[in-house]
């Protein structure tokens, strides 16, 4: 299993609010988290990193091995996180309206889980074809969905980056939780909203299929966010699960 994991602030935003990390657990098997704290909050960069610690540090600890085990796990552990962030806002004043997105994606024996709520995004590239494997939790999301919105409109919507669901904001929380079964030599990318807002999917598409090492891969789509105007922080983790592809 080889993976990569990236973030650049961009260049217009003073601090990046993305973090991202990936951890094992007791029988060897990775849990990669990458959160975007949400723009234009404070502490955006407190609550994004402190969902990706706890969940880590608590699947560290763990030792399952299913898909489904790993599932429920993730439903519960982000739940919690969702209630923690939600208790420091109201003790803290100055952490009042802080939230942040997640995606994730949890290694099993038998499968893979993907989480994610917001507008950060999980890709696999199956046969050289990139597919988003999420469903973007934002008011342009669920327009395109309900056939409102063309593709096209929605790349310069004056609402774009209006969420209609992440972590902190409310003690209910909608997490989306699939399981995977896996595919041979099929990379899976997480990234945050300040690659996808600047990149094309065919472009990605195209990065992810060429035979650079998975460093350089990273720093392609980072770089071509930026030269497009890195409007906001940039993180990607690409990540082969069950598969070995050289640095």
């Amino acid at each position: 299993m080889k993976l990569v994991v990236k973030t650049d602030k961009g260049r217009k935003r003073g601090t990046n609010q993305d973090f991202a990390n990936t951890y094992k657990n007791q029988n060897g098997l990775t849990l990669a988290v990458l959160c975007d704290g949400m723009g234009g909050h404070r502490a955006g960069d407190i609550a994004s990193e402190m969902v990706v610690s706890h969940l880590g540090n608590n699947w560290e600890k763990t030792k399952l091995q299913s898909a489904k085990k790993a599932a429920e796990w993730l439903k519960r552990r982000v739940n919690r996180e969702n209630q923690r962030l939600v208790e420091k806002a109201s003790q803290y004043p100055d952490l009042k309206g802080m939230g942040t997105t997640l995606v994730a994606v949890a290694e099993a024996e038998d499968g893979y889980v993907i989480a994610n709520i917001g507008d950060s995004r999980a890709y696999r590239l199956i046969n050289n074809h990139l597919t988003q494997i999420t469903d973007d939790h934002s008011l342009v999301g669920e327009l395109m969905r309900n056939g409102q919105l063309t593709e096209e409109e929605a790349l310069n919507h004056p609402q774009k980056n209006v969420l209609t669901r992440s972590l902190g904001v409310e003690e209910t929380l909608g997490i989306d939780i699939d399981i995977y079964a896996y595919e041979s030599n099929s990379p899976i990318l997480l990234c945050s909203d300040g690659l996808t807002n600047m990149v094309a999917d065919e472009e990605i598409e195209k990065i992810l299929n060429t035979s650079d090492s998975l460093k350089s891969q990273a720093a392609m789509l980072i770089d071509l966010a930026n030269e497009r105007g890195g409007i906001d922080n940039i993180t990607v983790v690409i990540i082969y699960l069950n598969e070995r592809k050289e640095e």
